[in-house]
């Protein structure tokens, strides 16, 4: 079959193959000096009877078919429709077959199987100071755009990072629930850079729930780029430069419409982060590989891959020589947390009215009775449900028009 003229029958005429080089079987050794006919062994089952001799029973014409469309995987258009037992099955085909890890064709085969059966290929991937791993495999990551969970923590991301545009495309746009990005040096100028297309293009990232940018040097001033995620739930801010205040839950609640949590959220306990999928040996084995390889090669791929991504030498080699950000247990870092969640919708925020009373108090009558009328009317809205996303928040500044003329 291999050697001969191949005809493929589509919407009922047939048509022949001329331009598709089939992989070539493997070679099978043979401790015969001589050549007589050799079996392919891949299409066999070996096994030993009970008086120790070699038995062997042929495979099915499925597990063989199955084995042949593994090793053309790159010549195949589309598995949309097939059953989702026969990807399962194909998928650990190419995977026992390293398909995967030939940087020729990973690309196209993760693309195949993302494309057809989605978070099933890989539903949450957790690349927690994983930072090789992030920049070694970048195009395979990409094609995993059917994730709920994806942790980035400690990845040395910086302010002008490539997975930016990813993490803002239209194919996370209605799966992403999840996204931690804490511990990588994300400033103010990163998350409105990030942020930059959601806010221009109103699509993107429209099921954020979950958001950590603990451990960023980020401001108060970085709010107001994250109140363009319409069902933001959970936000954790531990680490930055926010300090807990009436103020810094006022701004939250008024931007974000989250109050502050007395106990830590469990949403952002790593512990429960996990990579989960048909590609969870994959990526497993994509990590072992790298450290198998020899320190001086492992960095200078790393320094060839990050050179790619970012274009700049002169920032790589900053980002290559800072040490990554690991941290065992917040009780260790000494920092509190800061936690904030949206409440109930028959919940209010006493905290706000009790400092709007206060400052009543505190300021002469004939100074603010304005200020205090749009306060009064503040909290009779927000008693009953948290405030709408202002308006002007999502429009575009000067600093937006800036950042859009650079691109």
């Amino acid at each position: 079959m291999d050697n001969s003229t191949i005809y493929v029958r589509e919407k009922g005429n047939l048509r022949r193959v001329g331009d598709i080089v089939l992989a070539q079987p493997k070679p099978v050794s043979s401790c015969r000096r001589t050549k007589p006919f050799v079996l392919r062994k891949e299409h066999f089952i070996f096994t030993y009877n009970a008086e120790g001799s070699l038995r062997y029973t042929t495979k099915s014409l499925f597990d063989i078919t199955l084995l042949f469309v593994a090793d053309n995987i790159h010549h195949v258009d589309s598995l949309v429709g097939f059953p989702e037992q026969i990807g399962d099955r194909l998928f650990a085909a190419a995977e026992e077959n390293r398909v995967f890890f030939n940087a020729d064709i990973s690309t196209k085969a993760l693309q195949l199987f993302s494309d057809a059966y989605g978070d099933m290929v890989l539903g949450s991937l957790c690349l927690r100071n994983r930072f090789p791993l992030l920049h070694e495999r970048m195009d395979e990551i990409k094609t995993f755009h059917s994730l709920k969970s994806l942790d980035l923590f400690g990845c040395r991301l910086g302010d002008d990072h490539d997975i930016f545009l990813h993490l803002t495309s239209s194919s996370l746009a209605s799966s992403l629930i999840q996204l931690f990005i804490g511990g990588n040096s994300l400033s103010d100028v990163g998350l409105q850079r990030l942020t930059a297309p959601i806010r221009m293009m109103r699509k993107g990232l429209d099921c954020l729930q979950f958001l950590d940018v603990s451990y960023n040097p980020v401001s108060e001033r970085a709010l107001r780029y994250l109140s363009c995620f319409p069902k933001l739930e959970k936000l954790d801010v531990s680490g930055t430069n926010l300090k807990l205040g009436t103020r810094l839950k006022t701004t939250i609640w008024d931007l974000l419409g989250l109050i502050y949590s007395e106990k830590p959220l469990d949403t952002f306990d790593h512990s429960r982060c996990k990579t989960e999928g048909w590609a969870e040996q994959v990526v497993n084995q994509w990590e072992i590989n790298g450290s198998q390889m020899t320190k001086q090669k492992k960095l200078e791929e790393s320094r060839t891959s990050a050179l790619r991504f970012f274009g700049r030498q002169k920032f790589v080699r900053d980002v290559l020589n800072a040490a990554p950000l690991v941290r065992e247990s917040e009780e260790d870092a000494g920092t509190e947390r800061l936690h904030f969640s949206r409440p109930a919708a028959n919940s209010h925020m006493p905290e706000k009215q009790t400092t709007s009373t206060t400052n009543h108090q505190a300021k002469p009558s004939w100074h603010n009775i304005k200020k205090r009328q749009r306060q009064s009317e503040r909290c009779d809205s927000s008693s009953q449900s948290p405030p709408t996303k202002r308006l002007s928040s999502s429009a575009l500044t000067a600093e937006d028009i800036d950042l859009l003329n650079s691109y």
